[in-house]
Order: structure tokens, then sequence, then C-alpha cells
């Protein structure tokens, strides 16, 4: 096995030209990278950070989405739909933390419970036939904590938690190991373009490939503009959530939906495959593209919405509170284009859906490059991969007297806060794909993302990250 991760220096350049380079190493461009890595193409997966996931990828909501409320007809709802299937037995063969917990669409007045039936035929027209409404009794029965006035719910028992860090990095793993040449810190300046291809500008020197696929996230129209196109402008859409302690676990047992407006799908609660209770996101449309903090104002309007949705949950701890951005393009739905003659694929506008449609984007993508005249030949297996288990719903390594008996490490705690032992941590930097920052080892074993922020474990786990850093 030949492994290819470069960091640091020029690019190689003396093998000859990519046959495909994917611009944009989060959830959908390294699902296209591992797609791809199942031909025998000579591929690049360029990334500007130094780590895969680092941009809209590492901050949603983690739901798998069952597409029932997608826009009936759209690419979206079809990629939804069929990367539900993908992904969910994609994780079961992997081990990505995965909990089918169901959704719970909750009406609060009768003008949403006349939408209600709506909704449910909606599901229907995308393929969806398990939701059905549910009264106000069965809803309280299910779900005791919720706040009063609730009148009734659409069920959707297929939509499902799901870890949002180990799924692009099971991707972008199992494609390096299959031959897949994966350059991060490489930022993408200029792309100069002729009949056999295209020559990449970037902050480590010229890259030469055939195909070229713009997967570049919030910054798809930008890149998009490189190649003389100009056919949507991307809007940073920052969504902030509160992460609730564990111990409020125990007040939510589903994904707890609003209602739909014509301002967007509103604020959820919802548990994680780590324990814990989110709240949100909010939906704020800004200019800055890095604009990831929160404000004063998106908590208390998360708070307000919180209160009535369940009461109980504001008076439990606050592990954490983080923003993400989104890539809306104005748009309602995704913005997949290949273009005739230029052997280039754009894949804009993929919002909050995309960790969820992130495998069948890829075999979409891989079907253009077809018919844009490359060549793919036969399909090969790609190696088995089975990452660590980060979720709550497996024996974690700590609980695990097998592992403890053949290596002390495993029982020896570093963050008591996540359950994170000694030995999960030095196995993070002996794999593929090693953690480049303490962030990125938080996101590989949850690290420092506990209830305490790493305020006890944080200078043990920045020392062990010195001493093993790649």
């Amino acid at each position: 096995m030949t492994v290819t991760v470069t960091t640091a220096g020029l690019l190689p350049t003396g093998d000859g030209p990519y046959d495909v380079t994917v611009v944009g190493a989060g959830v959908v461009g390294a699902a296209i990278a591992r797609e791809l890595a199942g031909y025998r193409l000579r591929t690049a997966l360029v990334e500007a950070a130094d780590d895969i996931g680092e941009g809209t990828s590492k901050a949603n909501t983690a739901i798998l989405h069952t597409g029932f409320d997608a826009v009936p007809g759209s690419l979206e709802a079809r990629l939804v739909r069929e990367g539900h299937g993908l992904l969910a037995a994609y994780a079961a063969r992997t081990g990505i933390p995965l909990e089918r917990v169901g959704a719970l669409l909750v009406a609060w007045d009768d003008e949403q419970r006349a939408v209600l039936p709506e909704l449910l035929a909606k599901a229907v027209r995308n393929g969806y036939h398990a939701a059905r409404l549910i009264g106000a009794a069965e809803l309280r029965a299910r779900e005791p904590h919720l706040g009063p006035g609730a009148l009734g719910a659409l069920e959707v028992p297929d939509e499902s938690i799901i870890c949002p860090w180990t799924t692009p990095l099971a991707f972008a793993t199992q494609a390096v190991r299959a031959g897949v040449h994966l350059h991060l810190g490489c930022r993408v300046r200029g792309v100069g373009s002729d009949a056999d291809g295209h020559t990449l500008s970037t902050s480590r020197g010229p890259l030469r490939t055939r195909y070229l696929i713009n997967a570049a996230g919030l910054y798809a129209d930008e890149f998009d503009r490189f190649l003389g196109h100009e056919e949507f402008t991307v809007t940073p859409r920052r969504g902030q959530l509160i992460v609730f302690d564990k111990l409020a676990r125990g007040l939510v047992d589903h994904i707890l939906l609003p209602v739909p407006t014509a301002a967007g799908k509103g604020v959820l609660v919802a548990p994680t495959v780590f324990g814990n209770v989110l709240l949100g996101p909010t939906s704020e449309d800004l200019d800055d593209r890095t604009a990831t903090g929160s404000t004063a104002e998106g908590i208390r309007l998360l708070r307000e919405k919180g209160r009535r949705i369940v009461p109980a949950l504001l008076d439990e701890e606050v592990t954490a509170v983080y923003a993400g951005l989104r890539a809306a393009t104005g748009q309602e739905d995704y913005r997949i284009r290949h273009h005739p003659g230029r052997r280039y694929v754009t894949v804009g506008g993929i919002r909050s859906t995309g960790l969820t449609a992130s495998m069948a984007i890829a075999g979409h993508v891989t079907g253009l490059l077809a018919e844009l005249g490359l060549d793919l030949g036969e399909r090969r297996e790609l190696p088995e991969l089975t990452l660590p288990n980060i979720g709550e719903a497996f024996p974690r390594p700590y609980l695990r007297a097998d592992l403890i008996a053949r290596d002390p490490a495993y029982g020896t705690l570093v963050c008591h806060c996540e359950q994170v032992t000694l030995g999960e941590i030095r196995d993070a930097f002996s794999t593929t794909l090693p953690p480049r920052s303490v962030d990125g080892l938080r996101r590989r074993t949850r690290a420092r993302g506990g209830r305490c922020q790493g305020f006890y474990c944080g200078a043990a786990v920045r020392a062990l990250f010195e001493k093993e850093r790649p």
C-alpha cells in the first residue's frame, strides 16, 4: 500500500498530470475522492487547510436525513434519498457512529398542525412512505419533556444522528489507502486551462490535471470564476448551536424538528452520538466567509426557542457553543454542473444535507466525468476500513476489559469528561491521516470535547500531541 499525503514543500510533479483533481476535502470532496479511488485513475485531493473536514463539515447538526421534506423532483431530493441508504450501510461497515433515533416534526399551533398532512404528502412524493401523523397524546407519551401546547407531529422514523467528524475521515482515509494523493495546506490561487486540461496555481506550486472538480464549499463560486463561470454566488449562512451536557440526554429521545417556514427549517433539538443534546441552528446570512463566532443575540434566540420546545433543557449545563457556515446560493437545489468541452465539474450550493447526500453526490459526479469523456475503466473494490468508535452507542475502549488486559493504556483515562484513554490518543497518531492540530485530535478521539473543554486535561493532551505529532 502506497500512501501519499503531503503537507509542506513543493508539490510532486515528476509523474505527469493527474487524471482528476478534487479541490476541497470536506465531506463531499472526500466522498468524491473515495469514489474515484475505485477506478485506476491518478487522482489528487487538494485542501487549503491542514486537515480534512475543516470547513462546513466540522460544524453542523450531524443528522442523517431521509429527504422527506426536500423539493420533490429536485436533484437534492434524489441524492439525499440515495445517500441516506448508502451512508447508513457504509457507517455500519466502517464503524462510523450512527443511531436511528427517528424524528418528530412538532406542531405548536393550529396553523402548523394544518401543514402536517401537506408535509406527509410531500414525503410520499419524495419516495418516503414510513412517515405518519400522530396526535397530541401519543406525542406526549413519546416525548414527555416537551413544552406545553404541542398539538401533534409528523413522525419520520428513519431520521438518524451520525458522527460528522468520522465520516469525512473515513472517506479520505479509504481514498488515500487506495492511492489518491492528498495535498493539505495547498490553497488554489488560480486556474489556467487549455485543450488538455488545467494547471492549478497553488500556494505550494503548480499542479497539472486533465479533469477538475470544484468541491470548494463556501468558496465554490470564487473557484468557479477561475474558470470563467458566474452561475451562482455563495452567501455564507451561519448556524449557531448550543451543546448541552450529557446529563440532559434523558430529556430527548428523538430529533425534534420545527414545522418549516419561508425563513428556513428553524431551530431543532436533537441528541448526538456523543451523548449530548444539541439546540439550534440559527440562520443568519452574512458577508464574511470566516465568521464562525457565536453571538449573544444568537444564543439568546436559541434559548428562547429551546425553552418552548423542551423547557427543562434550559436548566441543564452547557458544554459548548459553536457556529458553522453553510453555502447558501439563493436556490432550493444543489448547483452541480458539468461543462462540456472544459473537463470541469462544479459541485456548489451543497447545503446542510450534504453530509447525508455525500456518497450519492460522489456517484453522480463520477457519472458526469464519464459524460465529459473520462475513461473510467472497470471499478475495483476498495480496501476494507474500520475506524475506532468514538460514539456512545457501542462500548468505548475504557469499558472493554479485553483491550485493557492486552494494553493497560486503554484503561488510562486522559480526558475524564469524554472518557478518552491514552491508548486512543496514541492510536490516533499511527493512522493513515493522523491529527495535525489539537482540534484535529479532538475530532478523532473527543479529547478536550467535554464539559470542562480541556480545563482539566488540556495540558496533558497538548503534551501528548507535541510528543506524537507527525
